[in-house]
């Protein structure tokens, strides 16, 4: 597994997406995920899954420490007290004693940032939670955000795909040490027919989605959690690491987004 090094972290490049991954169903593709390589799964309180995702997590027996879990907090929860209780039944959930990132879902403009982030800062200060950041934010909420927060805002986990820009986004957490987390990175299963990404994926022997896929890993700051519940699909995800894009072939992605 290839990683990004930032903030003294090494997060993998590519991570599983669990988005609409509930039950028995939800607990077998991370499961299986994680028998194909996965180390980093992305879930959250709304999803509805956190405990078949740390069932998952507990039948690989894979060590705590090779894994990079990420759950999010839901905005109806954004008070100082609602955080800090939000996260620990997380962790009852997944049945894990601390969580490696630990999101805004949304932004909540019914709650003060200040004292949202006091709550997230307590749970960094009680070691539960080791990473804190944000989801959905503007760069200008991303700034609100980390001025009123002591510990740094580690990630801005935003949909980002070919052909749906986040200029300014990526500039800012390129800028800043921040990592962008790209969540429906093949938006949605969509990006079939266009010419050029099917050129570069035929150079390569490679398939569209995995083009595509490399494209957002290649560039600075990007990781990228694609969503599957298919060992198919999700292997082929995996493949994305496999290969490098030229300069020019990333030049003519550019170009097409």
């Amino acid at each position: 597994m290839k990683h990004l090094d930032i903030q003294g972290e090494k997060v993998p490049k590519i991570g599983l997406g669990t988005w609409d991954m509930r039950g028995e169903a939800g607990y077998r593709a991370t499961l299986s995920a994680l028998e194909l390589g996965y180390r980093h799964i992305d879930t959250a309180e709304m999803y509805g899954n956190e405990a078949e995702v740390g069932r998952a997590i507990a039948d690989s027996g894979l060590d705590r420490a090779d894994l990079f879990l990420v759950t999010k907090v839901s905005a109806s929860h954004h008070s100082r007290a609602g955080v800090v209780q939000a996260a620990e039944d997380s962790l009852q959930r997944l049945g894990l004693e601390v969580i490696d990132l630990y999101l805004l879902h949304r932004p909540n403009d019914q709650i003060s940032i200040e004292e949202t982030m006091v709550g997230m800062n307590e749970l960094v200060e009680l070691g539960k939670v080791r990473k804190i950041g944000v989801s959905n934010f503007s760069v200008r909420q991303l700034e609100q955000a980390q001025a009123a927060s002591s510990a740094r805002v580690f990630t801005n986990q935003i949909e980002y795909f070919l052909g749906h820009p986040q200029d300014p986004m990526l500039e800012y957490c390129q800028s800043n040490e921040v990592m962008l987390t790209a969540y429906s990175p093949l938006d949605r299963g969509r990006l079939g027919g266009m010419r050029d990404l099917e050129s570069i994926a035929a150079s390569h022997k490679a398939t569209a989605a995995q083009v595509a896929l490399r494209w957002l890993i290649q560039q600075d700051n990007v990781v990228a959690i694609p969503k599957s519940e298919h060992p198919g699909r999700q292997r082929e995800n995996l493949g994305a690491l496999d290969f490098d894009l030229s300069a020019e072939e990333m030049h003519r992605l550019d170009a097409m987004h």
